[in-house]
């Protein structure tokens, strides 16, 4: 790694240092940033999206509420959900956390 003391130093005495070098430690952040914040998530995303758009009828889920369903019927935006016998609730596809069992053809 870089040394940090190195890249404040000024070598050239009572003169003004490389300019580019004060930013060298600003940018390595930002780096880090990227590679450990934000890149892990917006793989998550991308994988959450198209486990979303698999979903079909006959699969298990689990909603972002909690509430456990099979998926009964499927529509653009909405997914509808038994999740008793004779009872079924309409869903947005986006609340849905995870996929417990895919409906096996």
């Amino acid at each position: 790694m870089i040394n940090i003391a190195f890249l404040f130093a000024n070598p050239q005495g009572g003169e003004g240092g490389n300019p580019l070098m004060m930013f060298v430690p600003i940018i390595m952040v930002f780096i880090v940033f990227y590679l450990l914040l934000i890149r892990p998530q917006q793989k998550k995303q991308q994988e959450h999206k198209k486990m979303i758009e698999s979903v079909g009828k006959g699969d298990k889920v689990v909603t972002n509420g909690g509430i456990y369903g099979v998926v009964a019927d499927s529509k653009e935006h909405v997914i509808v959900l038994r999740i008793a016998e004779n009872v079924k609730i309409e869903v947005v596809k986006s609340a849905i956390a995870t996929v417990i069992e895919k409906k096996k053809d």
